[in-house]
């Protein structure tokens, strides 16, 4: 059944479907169980906003200035513009421009193209899912956080004590990495030791997918109330969180590291594997939540200029992230180096060679500037009595910048140093919880969308399916909040979405550039829009894109065969932090998850063409019974798959009518019957 244009649609192929729709709406009168027509966006604004919010995750806080940082600063951020431009912006313009001429969901878009192609829109729904599984955890820890903010002191602001000792393992660390991998998770030392679960987290990732249901309950109609406050949140506190950071002592030191170029990255493959990757993952390509959005639009929507919209806001979020991250991480590092800078004593004692006092002034170390006191330490560090360390301030800004130590060690390490810190703790970790969420429901929109566009029996039932769903998610989410489930975390956020995902964007790209035709594809484009897309699209993706993400994967399959997969593990012993290596069961486990993800795509096509053979043999008896109209090249519309072209016992009526709108001003008096196999014209009621 085609569907129904939404209602602000008033071009020709609108109006075509409807008055086909409107045949078969007559003869379903009597208790159709066909599905109702797909709403749309009720304005512009909350098509931005679930793109934006989709798009705009946490990522962007805690990976992306990590990855500016390690990788040359300003030469990554070139490199990052560069590949978004040349692969990113053209991906996403593919993706939006096919949900929005088709209108269904990754299954019915590849399903429409060629029924071969359907299995890619389940491997996008199967990702959506294990992504959504360990997303809704780091909700859980944020909201655990938030709980912790409403006291002062912050419970992480210092060392608990045994009677009138200090626990040796906030010792040995510090207080806040203590709070996390005590309190909050109560880690275990590897992934074999399970451990029991943890109540508190098991109350919070309730909550979390309580709030994720509610949010999602009613489809796009409640979910974008809710992204009215947690798209537009996030941006209120970043810049409130950057004028705050700006006016700390460091802040300017930080910025200047971060942003300091280093043009010789350029020259390593795996800084370009690891931009690539983040441009991938920023965009949210190959999840199927751009398509489900922008399948709820006109079809006269400019989706051309949406993409570069919505890119470049994403860009600029990660460049605000960044300076506040790096603002705030150089003022915790100034704060470190500062104690490390211990002259004054040994000097006030007399224990210093008057030869080896420094120039600057020793008496008070907060005026002592870092780059003098590392000159005279390197100098003459080794010749002082005492403990005297080199005071780094760029090796104190590497620790815990990245994933989940940025957010839950680092930041709340600064964010207790300044005044009024339960304020600025619970504005940053409200802020981490509306990311999350406008990203989880861009998430599960991948998930029901497509399979409500596909299951007439599951489009009846979209609210048992969303809270079938969630319950699921939560029942299966358990797993993350055992002692080690921080490590599930991670072997779920590293390999379980990132080689699918690419393998679903590399067939998505390699279909409409050249299985479906690019030039084809523009043209449908240019019959949606009203004029034609630059002619560079076409060679982007029939060649630099599908080369980058070809590229892009086989660097990603070459680097999980060279390096064995490790994880960050917390010894509590030594208390701080190790690389461990996969256990085999563990690897095991990844291998199943990366083939489960990847598996409908071979299905579907085997599936495919066995339905085509057993379907071939009854054409050819059936053959004679019916009349084949011949359709010109002219009638040939949008997204229609060629195998249906080739296979003319296949077309129906519906189609054709389709396929030429003008046909219908010739039809004086027919109707149309329903039969299980096919549609056809009463042969009883000429034309």
């Amino acid at each position: 059944m085609e569907k129904q244009p939404l209602p602000t649609d008033d071009d020709t192929t609108g109006t075509t479907e409807s008055r086909i729709d409107s045949y078969i709406g007559e003869e379903n009168q009597q208790g159709s169980s066909e599905p109702a027509a797909r709403a749309g966006w009720n304005s512009k604004i909350e098509y931005f906003l679930a793109q934006v919010g989709f798009s705009v995750g946490l990522g962007n806080v805690w990976r992306f200035p990590y990855l500016c940082h390690q990788n040359g600063g300003g030469a990554f951020l070139f490199l990052y513009v560069l590949l978004m431009l040349v692969v990113g912006i053209p991906l996403f313009f593919l993706e939006l421009a096919a949900g929005q001429a088709i209108r269904q969901g990754s299954i019915g878009v590849w399903k429409y193209i060629s029924p071969k192609l359907a299995g890619i829109g389940y491997s996008s729904c199967v990702v959506c899912f294990f992504v959504a599984l360990y997303y809704n955890v780091i909700l859980a820890w944020s909201l655990f956080y938030l709980g912790n903010s409403f006291q002062y002191p912050l419970p992480w602001q210092q060392c608990p004590k045994e009677g009138n000792v200090t626990v040796k393992e906030c010792e040995k660390s510090s207080a806040t990495s203590y709070f996390w991998y005590r309190n909050a998770l109560d880690i275990t030392d590897s992934i074999d030791e399970t451990g029991s679960f943890n109540p508190y987290i098991v109350c919070c990732l309730l909550a979390a997918w309580t709030i994720v249901c509610l949010g999602m309950f009613k489809g796009i109609k409640t979910s974008v109330k809710v992204m009215y406050f947690s798209s537009i949140f996030p941006y209120v506190v970043l810049f409130c969180f950057l004028v705050r950071g700006l006016m700390l002592d460091g802040a300017l030191e930080g910025i200047g590291y971060m942003f300091y170029p280093k043009l010789e990255i350029w020259a390593d493959v795996q800084v370009w594997r690891q931009a690539a990757t983040q441009v991938f993952f920023a965009l949210g390509l190959g999840f199927g939540s751009i398509i489900a959005y922008s399948s709820y639009n006109p079809k006269n929507n400019n989706c051309h200029r949406d993409a570069f919209t919505v890119s470049s806001i994403n860009f600029l979020t990660s460049v605000l992230a960044t300076l506040v991250v790096f603002a705030v991480l150089g003022f915790r590092a100034k704060q470190k180096v500062t104690d490390c800078v211990t002259l004054s004593d040994q000097l006030r004692g007399g224990n210093l060679d008057t030869n080896l006092i420094p120039s600057f002034d020793y008496s008070n170390p907060s005026a002592v500037e870092v780059k003098d006191y590392t000159a005279w330490f390197k100098q003459y560090g080794n010749m002082v009595p005492g403990n005297l360390t080199e005071c780094d301030l760029e090796k104190e800004m590497q620790k815990g910048v990245e994933g989940t130590g940025l957010a839950f060690i680092a930041f709340t390490e600064a964010m207790s140093l300044l005044p009024g810190s339960p304020f600025w703790s619970a504005l940053f970790f409200l802020m981490l919880l509306n990311l999350g969420l406008s990203t989880m429901f861009g998430t599960m929109e991948g998930i029901l969308a497509p399979l409500t566009d596909r299951f007439k029996t599951l489009a009846n039932n979209k609210t048992k399916l969303t809270i079938f769903s969630c319950i699921i998610g939560f029942l299966l989410g358990l797993l993350f909040t055992q002692r080690c489930g921080n490590y599930f975390v991670t072997m779920f956020d590293d390999y379980s979405a990132t080689l699918p995902l690419i393998i679903v964007v590399v067939f998505e790209t390699f279909s409409v550039s050249w299985l479906y035709g690019a030039d084809r594809f523009l043209d449908d484009i240019e019959e949606m829009l009203g004029w034609r897309p630059s002619v560079i699209y076409k060679y982007l993706w029939k060649y630099i894109c599908l080369l980058a993400m070809l590229g892009l994967l086989g660097a990603t399959v070459i680097r999980m065969f060279i390096k064995h997969p490790t994880y960050m593990a917390w010894n509590h012993e030594t208390a701080s932090e190790e690389y461990l290596e996969y256990p085999g069961w563990a690897l095991a486990v990844l291998t199943l998850l990366i083939i489960f993800a990847m598996m409908p795509v071979p299905v579907g096509l085997i599936y495919a063409v066995l339905q085509d053979r057993t379907k071939q043999t009854s054409r050819d008896t059936e053959i004679g019974q019916y009349s084949i109209v011949n359709t010109e090249d002219k009638c040939e519309t949008p997204m229609t798959d060629m195998s249906e072209l080739d296979q003319m016992g296949e077309t129906s009526p519906v189609h054709f009518l389709v396929k030429c709108p003008m046909f219908l001003s010739h039809v004086k008096k027919s109707t149309l019957m329903s039969d299980a196999s096919h549609h056809v014209l009463n042969p009883d009621m000429p034309l």
